[in-house]
């Protein structure tokens, strides 16, 4: 492939969406619709979890660190025993 074809090829796709855009009809079918909402969804997702995440790191560096941790320490044994488990 020459960098002729590859020029004109990258010129009749900015062509086209100009055109597109000018038509203010971005899509051509149904399908073009449905592949870019699931495009969206799915870098929505992405970011939504590396929020999350960042949100968890940033809480949990600031508040949990100078705090001490206070555990539960039981007594009691709580639950039932496997008896199945014994040997």
């Amino acid at each position: 492939m020459s960098s002729s074809d590859l020029g004109t090829q990258l010129k009749d796709q900015w062509n086209d969406v100009l055109g597109r855009l000018a038509t203010k009809q971005m899509f051509q079918s149904n399908w073009d619709i449905a592949a870019f909402v699931v495009f969206f969804t799915f870098i929505g997702l992405i970011l939504l979890l590396i929020l999350l995440v960042l949100i968890r790191c940033f809480c949990c560096c600031c508040c949990d660190c100078d705090s001490p941790v206070k555990k539960k320490h039981y007594k009691q044994k709580v639950g039932v025993d496997n008896l199945g488990m014994e040997p």
